[in-house]
């Protein structure tokens, strides 16, 4: 039996650098940095239960209001196999975080420590609880330690009733700051990839769509013209007017320009809803942590911001409000219209389409992508977004219904395009598998061949719905459904390819594809509005 002791003779130590020794950390102090970069007092030194976890290059903190859903990661998946997660974060060169899934197991072996330690005083606390309540309980334990609490007095009995539930108090802190450290570690891993995407840097063609516009090896002598040349010689497309009102990376579409806009749109989602998918109006603002548990951060992995934050009031900010974001696709609210709650098996597989407005506020630093419509701050995309059950084979099936809905829109197009089964450097964090669309660009042909992307669908499995808390009830259980997003049609991308690949050199004309014609009030062809 350990000795008893009284607090009388004990120096007094605060309840955070006590649970700093709880968590075996050296004794060496070092001061950390509050969030607008000020070193706290010397007083302040160790009372940040995050700053004592920090042995490894760390993801940023999760800024997660009470009112989130609460995410479920895998946590006892990660421990099981922390080799195939770092491989998988080298892989899709998510560098920092390869660090992250052996630092949880050693994380989680300290909490199975602080468990033992928890369960030694709880037996210790029942044990001390028998001998107050009735001294005679314990006469005939032959326990060493419950013959120990047979030598003190009441007072002393009670002191150390005291003293095990300050400890207690300081091993379940240590507990509930390692649990939330795994998680926070768990959620910045990417994840995992399917055998279906190659590794390393490039993509696989799988197919072609319609036939290449220029037929042979040598130089057509049809004049190709880039679709903001296009757009200025027919007066429908305005950047300079833009730059102004808004700045680069931003555009006006005029007269027929604006009229192919909703054309696009009307017909990509005429498609999907005559395939089953339902239309939804969605918003364009969503709140920060569900565009993080969709696996979009604010920053990528070069510091480059990405999404546009609404500014809060310092009020709000002060009330702990959840700060708001710009969309960045509509895949973002899509999902989150069915955070926390629980799916019924007989509605899915769920389909939903919706067309918005999309946000990115890293247009700008792109070079010549920079220059006219191919990569904006502002656009309207057509979105596909499905739950699945969690198994394999019904969503393969649901992520060909998607690339198959994406081939026929942009086939009867009249675009030349080439489908990609996209490579693990190219994954974002949510996918485990991608398929991107490419159509040829002759504006792009000295950079990328011509190709350049137009749509995208990806398979997350259950990254997004763990995350978010949805749910599935089968068989008498819950589960996690997988998710599968596409885009219908990227309405920038696609009109520039219509533009430059319709247009007609010597009639100064560009032909409108036959399947929008009906949007278009029948019109043929884009011709100059002024000479």
């Amino acid at each position: 039996m350990r000795p008893f002791a009284t607090g009388a003779g004990r120096a007094f130590t605060c309840t955070p650098c006590r649970f700093q020794r709880s968590l075996r950390r050296p004794a060496t102090p070092t001061l950390c940095r509050d969030r607008l970069g000020k070193t706290p007092p010397q007083s302040a030194a160790y009372h940040g239960s995050r700053a004592l976890l920090q042995d490894s290059p760390q993801p940023p903190p999760n800024q997660r209001p009470t009112t989130a859903p609460k995410p479920a990661v895998d946590l006892r998946h990660i421990r099981q196999n922390p080799e195939l997660y770092s491989q998988n974060c080298l892989d899709r060169n998510y560098r920092a975080a390869a660090a992250y899934p052996a630092r949880i197991v050693h994380l989680f072996a300290q909490w199975q420590t602080k468990q033992r330690d928890g369960r030694g005083l709880r037996e210790r606390a029942n044990l001390l609880r028998r001998q107050l309540a009735d001294p005679g309980t314990s006469r005939d334990d032959a326990d060493e330690e419950a013959a120990g609490f047979r030598c003190m007095t009441r007072q002393q009995l009670l002191e150390e009733g005291r003293q095990i539930k300050a400890e207690l108090s300081l091993i379940e802190d240590a507990e509930s700051a390692l649990n939330a450290e795994m998680q926070r570690l768990a959620l910045a891993i990417p994840n995992l990839t399917s055998d279906a995407t190659p590794r390393g840097t490039e993509p696989r063609v799988l197919s072609y769509i319609n036939d290449h516009p220029e037929r042979g090896p040598d130089p057509s002598d049809r004049v190709w013209r880039s679709h903001a040349h296009v757009g200025s010689e027919l007066g429908i497309l305005d950047f300079a007017g833009a730059a102004t009102a808004s700045g680069w990376g931003w555009y006006y579409l005029l007269d027929e320009a604006a009229q192919l806009e909703q054309a696009l749109v009307s017909y990509a989602l005429a498609a999907a809803t005559r395939a089953g998918w339902r239309q939804v109006s969605p918003p364009s603002m969503v709140y920060a942590h569900m565009a993080g548990a969709c696996g979009f951060q604010p920053r990528d992995a070069n510091g480059e911001t990405q999404i546009y934050a609404i500014a809060q009031p310092p009020e709000d900010a002060a009330r702990g409000r959840p700060e708001l974001v710009l969309a960045g696709t509509a895949e973002i609210p899509l999902a989150a219209m069915k955070a926390d709650t629980v799916l019924d098996e007989a509605d899915v597989p769920m389909r939903r389409v919706a067309a918005s407005r999309c946000y990115r506020a890293e247009a700008g630093a792109r070079g010549g992508d920079s220059k006219g419509l191919y990569r904006v701050h502002e656009f309207t995309k057509v979105e596909l977004f499905a739950w699945t059950a969690p198994d394999a084979a019904a969503t393969d099936e649901m992520f060909d219904e998607v690339v198959d809905l994406q081939t026929e829109i942009l086939g009867s197009l009249g675009l030349h395009c080439r489908v990609l089964e996209m490579s693990t450097a190219d994954l974002g964090a949510s996918a485990t598998r991608k398929c991107d669309i490419e159509a040829f660009f002759p504006s792009r042909r000295e950079r990328n061949d011509g190709w350049g992307e137009v749509t995208s669908a990806s398979i997350c499995t259950d990254y997004q719905s763990r995350r978010l808390a949805t749910r599935m009830k089968t068989a008498g259980k819950l589960v996690y459904p997988w998710t599968v997003n596409g885009t219908a049609l990227a309405v920038p991308r696609v009109l520039a390819a219509i533009l430059e690949n319709g247009w007609d050199e010597g009639e100064k004309s560009v032909t409108i594809p036959e399947v929008l014609r009906p949007w278009m009030d029948g019109m043929e062809k884009i011709g100059p509005r002024h000479h």
